[in-house]
């Protein structure tokens, strides 16, 4: 038995030294594949001048400022839209709807969490994009605004079920105490419930802006891709994912411009690193503060 137990905990062990030993293979490679381009590019210039032309005859320029703009943007867009929707969805799952139809509606959400992302974007193409054209009376609807949407139904899931898991996890005694007090179900879930799982829905929304952040597809069909500082969200925008998928295929390799798109990369894989690191310190600290 006792062997047994130290084989399972070995194997336990070694999955976990597999997943780190692959993240930092990962860092380690984007970090040795993005320093031939520091030598060429000044970090400055590089991470906060807005122009972005590695084809130039004149002078090539590799900045990307506009590209952390277009990404924040869209990012802070899609949170708008998709944290008051989702941690309202959580709190009805949680405490206001019935057993049956919380049944059906959490596996709806589990399927929109395996709706391809290119469809998604599909979506964004022909259905939000004409709407935001007409209502706005642009040309097109390819812009922040389209991004932001289609990134926030894509945040939704994650959202929602880590939301309502967190809010289930409640203690009932929380509940019934302030409703012997007099309390309506609604103060109860605002003013009792909510700060009380507040570290699990403040995790959910962070981890929903990590999954936001690193979107590819979406952002590369809805926000018409211009690589231009964006002035508001009704322009188009180019983030650095788009940036990432649409040029690394056909970029020379071995070339300031190769090693350029790797830089990016590795300034995606810090901010994301970052935000996830960021949840988990608020999760760990507010359950010590529960605690």
């Amino acid at each position: 038995m006792k062997i047994k137990e130290n084989l399972i905990h070995g194997l336990f062990m070694f999955n976990a030294l597999l997943v780190v030993l692959v993240l930092i293979g990962i860092f380690a490679l984007l970090v040795n594949t993005s320093i031939p381009a520091f030598r060429e590019i000044d970090i400055k210039e590089f991470l906060f001048k807005a122009a972005w032309n590695p084809t130039s005859y004149v002078k090539e320029t590799y900045g990307i400022g506009s590209m952390l703009v277009s990404s924040v943007m869209v990012t802070a867009g899609a949170l708008l839209f998709a944290v008051p929707i989702g941690i309202g969805t959580a709190a009805y799952l949680s405490d206001v709807a019935s057993p049956g139809v919380r049944e059906m509606v959490k596996p709806i959400i589990e399927i929109l969490a395996g709706i391809p992302s290119v469809v998604i974007g599909f979506l964004g193409i022909v259905f939000v994009g004409p709407i935001i054209s007409r209502t706005f009376g642009l040309p097109n609807g390819l812009n922040a605004v389209n991004g932001s949407i289609l990134l926030g139904v894509m945040a939704l899931p994650t959202i929602i079920s880590l939301s309502e898991d967190a809010l289930s996890s409640v203690s009932k005694t929380y509940s019934d105490a302030s409703l012997a007090l007099g309390a309506s179900r609604w103060q109860t879930v605002i003013r009792v419930k909510l700060p009380a799982a507040l570290s699990g829905v403040i995790a959910a929304c962070m981890l929903g802006m990590g999954r936001v952040i690193g979107e590819t597809m979406i952002v590369l069909m809805a926000t018409g891709c211009a690589p231009a500082m964006p002035k508001n969200f009704l322009d188009s925008v180019r983030t650095m994912t788009s940036t990432i998928a649409i040029e690394l295929g056909e970029v020379p390799y071995y070339t300031t411009h190769y090693y350029a798109l790797f830089a990016v990369g590795l300034v995606l894989f810090i901010i994301t690193f970052c935000i996830n690191m960021a949840s988990d310190m608020v999760l760990h600290k507010y359950q010590g503060k529960r605690g």
